[in-house]
């Protein structure tokens, strides 16, 4: 059985280890080494990557007992082989995890929600519970993970005997009897986790929540923790900074800088919305009367408008389409008539303008991309 250095040392990213086994696997190779420092993937958190000798540790996976690590080529049993662990990357896991032991520990205390999912992606994390939170209440959880952080508390981490777990009160998604490692924040949280943590909760850095949404009764929230938060503090500052200059806004006014282009922007839509009915009109009006069918093109009018064509439109001809936008993005069409049936004719007027659309009898809405004189002939061949 391979020896688990990362339950030794959780910040143990060199090592010397003996390769025992080493198999072909579709797309590379498993192979188990006599002890190692990778964690295989488990308890919401991926597996360590980094290399072994010269091949590169792609991903790791603890199965029937066996560490496989799969690499991207062979290795030679029995050789003993210097091993590393992408630093950085387990860094950042174990503060991402071990902050959301401080968020969820703090979250079972306060409120008595427990944690019922936990996802650890590439560039955030979810945390799933049992009970609906407010963004108030949130704010104050992250606010005394920080003040956790800040205190630098020591973890404790181990497996305790049998008698010993079952006398231990402690977080758990599943019911477990044996092989069961504890890991324990003072004052704040006592969990079972079989992933690697950091030492002390001074580790873990900034625990910054980012957002919350309801998820099945309760609450799920995204969050970083650490480097990861650092970084997006970052990102997010550059944004508002961006934001702020396209704005010719001063730092802390940028919501009344929003608040005035929204109410600029509200205030041109009605006035394009008045416009694009008047010209409605307007193009309504020059339109000769016919028995037969009238295709228009236009490249101003809103779909509000286009609409009010159409209804405009129908009293002079049989069949009255107008297709709004340019051949090269591709159009977007209102159909009516009084006297087709447009809800039958659609599927066949859709396949021979490249669309896709329906409605009502009298009224027909969608997308074409087409050419403008394959569409005409489309459009003429409505009865």
């Amino acid at each position: 059985m391979t020896r688990e250095l990362y339950y030794e040392d959780s910040h143990l990213f060199a090592f010397r280890a003996r390769v025992i086994a080493c198999e072909e696997r579709k797309g590379g190779f498993a192979v188990e080494l006599d002890e190692t420092a990778f964690f295989p993937e488990g308890g919401g958190q991926p597996a360590d990557t980094g290399r072994i000798g010269e091949a590169r540790v792609l991903d790791a996976h603890k199965q029937n007992g066996r560490i496989l690590h799969y690499t991207d080529r062979a290795l030679p049993v029995g050789e003993t082989l210097d091993c590393e662990v992408d630093r950085e990357q387990r860094l950042r896991r174990m503060q991402n995890h071990s902050g959301e032991h401080i968020v969820s520990g703090l979250i079972f205390r306060k409120f008595g929600f427990d944690n019922v999912g936990f996802h650890m992606g590439a560039d955030c994390m979810t945390m799933d519970y049992s009970g609906e939170l407010s963004w108030e209440q949130l704010g104050e959880i992250e606010r005394l993970a920080n003040e956790a952080v800040r205190a630098d508390l020591p973890l404790k981490i181990w497996f305790p005997e049998s008698g010993e777990l079952r006398s231990l009160v402690y977080r758990s998604k599943l019911e477990l009897t044996e092989n069961v490692r504890i890991v324990e924040i003072p004052g704040i949280d006592r969990c079972a986790c079989c992933a690697p943590h950091v030492t002390r909760t001074g580790e873990v850095g900034a625990v910054k929540i980012l957002s919350a949404e309801r998820h099945r009764g309760g609450v799920r929230i995204t969050a970083l923790c650490g480097l990861d938060a650092a970084e997006e503090s970052r990102r997010q500052q550059a944004e508002l900074t961006a934001a702020a200059q396209l704005l010719s806004a001063k730092r802390g006014a940028l919501p009344a800088a929003v608040e005035r282009l929204l109410a600029a922007e509200a205030g041109q839509k009605e006035r394009i919305a008045v416009l694009s009915l008047e010209l409605a009109r307007l193009r309504a009006e020059a339109a000769e009367e016919t028995e037969g069918n009238l295709c228009l093109f236009d490249e101003v009018l809103d779909e509000v408008g286009a609409r009010e064509l159409v209804n405009l439109l129908m009293p002079k001809c049989r069949v009255a389409a107008v297709f709004l936008g340019e051949e090269k993005q591709g159009f977007r069409y209102v159909v009516g008539s009084r006297t087709v049936d447009l809800r039958r004719a659609a599927r066949t007027f859709n396949a021979a303008v490249s669309g896709r659309g329906g409605g009502k009898p009298e009224m027909i809405q969608g997308s074409a991309a087409a050419s403008a004189e394959a569409i005409r002939r489309a459009v003429a061949e409505l009865k």
